[in-house]
C-alpha cells in the first residue's frame, strides 16, 4: 500500500467511524457529503443505486448497514479523486499529514521486535541500554528537514499520536538534534526513532534525549531513502515469514 492509499484508507475509516457512532447517522451521511459538496445524484450515481434510495437514508427512512456505509464513502472519496484530491488533501493537512512531510507509511503484516526492526532498517541501536519490550506494528517515514520547517507544535503531536506502537522514521538528517528535540517536546513519544542520515557522529544530546525518553534510538545505514524505503516495504510484505 503506498503512502496515498494509507492516507485514503485512514480518512475513509475516520468517516464511516463518524456515521457508524453518530447518534443522528442521518445527519452525519448528509453532512459528509454536503462537505464533500457531491448531490444526493452524484452519489447515487456512483453507488450505481436511485437518488430516492440516497433520500431514504438521509431522512431516516431507511438505516444504514455496514455495507451501505462502505459504498457511501467510498463513493464520496471517489467524487473527490475526480476533484484532484481536494477535501482529502485538506483532511490530510489536518491530521498532519502535509505533502512532502510524510514520505511512506505501512503497517507490517506481523509486528516487529526492537531487534528484527534493526535489522530491518540495516540499523545500529545508539541506545542499546534502552531495551523496549514494545513490537513495532509499523512505520512513518517523514523528511526531516519539511517537517522541522513546516509543522506547528500541534501538528507534531498529531504525527507522533499516528506512530503509537510504530516507529518514525526522520530522513534527511544531519545530526539529529532537531528531530529529538521535537519528540522529547511532544506530549505524545512514538515506540521508536530512527534517523537516516548522518555519515558522521550523531548529535550526543540526541542520544540523551532518547535515553531520557527511554525510546529505542536507530541510526539507519541504509545507502539511501530509496533503498531505506524498499527495506521496509520488503519486510512489510515479507514480516510474516520472519517467525
Amino acid at each position: 500500500m503506498s503512502f496515498d492509499d494509507y492516507v485514503v484508507l485512514l480518512i475513509a475509516k475516520r468517516i464511516a467511524g463518524d456515521i457508524v457512532f453518530s447518534d443522528d447517522p442521518p445527519s452525519t451521511l448528509r453532512k459528509w457529503r454536503e462537505y464533500f459538496e457531491v448531490s444526493q445524484a452524484d452519489i447515487a450515481r456512483f453507488m450505481r443505486i436511485s437518488p430516492s434510495v440516497i433520500s431514504d437514508y438521509e431522512k431516516g427512512r431507511r438505516v444504514p448497514g455496514v455495507r451501505f456505509v462502505q459504498r457511501y464513502v467510498a463513493a464520496l472519496l471517489e467524487s473527490d479523486k475526480l476533484k484532484g484530491w481536494r477535501r482529502v488533501s485538506s483532511m490530510a493537512a489536518s491530521l498532519g499529514m502535509i505533502p512532502g512531510v510524510v514520505l511512506d507509511m505501512m503497517e507490517f503484516s506481523r509486528p516487529l521486535s526492537l531487534d528484527e526492526f534493526v535489522e530491518v532498517v540495516k540499523g545500529v541501536l545508539l541506545t542499546p541500554e534502552v531495551r523496549s519490550d514494545r513490537l513495532v506494528y509499523g512505520y512513518t517515514m517523514v523528511d526531516s528537514i519539511k517537517t522541522i520547517l513546516t509543522l506547528s507544535g500541534i501538528q507534531y503531536s498529531v504525527l507522533f499520536g499516528m506512530t503509537p506502537e510504530r516507529a518514525i522514521i526522520f530522513t534527511k538528517v544531519q545530526a539529529g538534534r532537531s528531530p529529538m528535540v521535537a519528540v522529547r517536546v511532544s506530549p505524545v513519544k512514538p515506540s521508536v526513532v530512527v534517523i537516516h542520515g548522518p555519515r558522521d557522529k550523531v548529535d550526543a544530546l540526541a542520544v540523551e534525549i532518547a535515553r531520557r525518553d527511554n525510546i529505542p534510538l536507530i541510526l539507519s545505514l541504509a545507502r539511501d531513502v530509496e533503498e531505506l524505503k524498499s527495506l521496509l516495504r520488503t519486510s512489510s510484505r515479507s514480516s510474516s515469514h520472519l517467525a
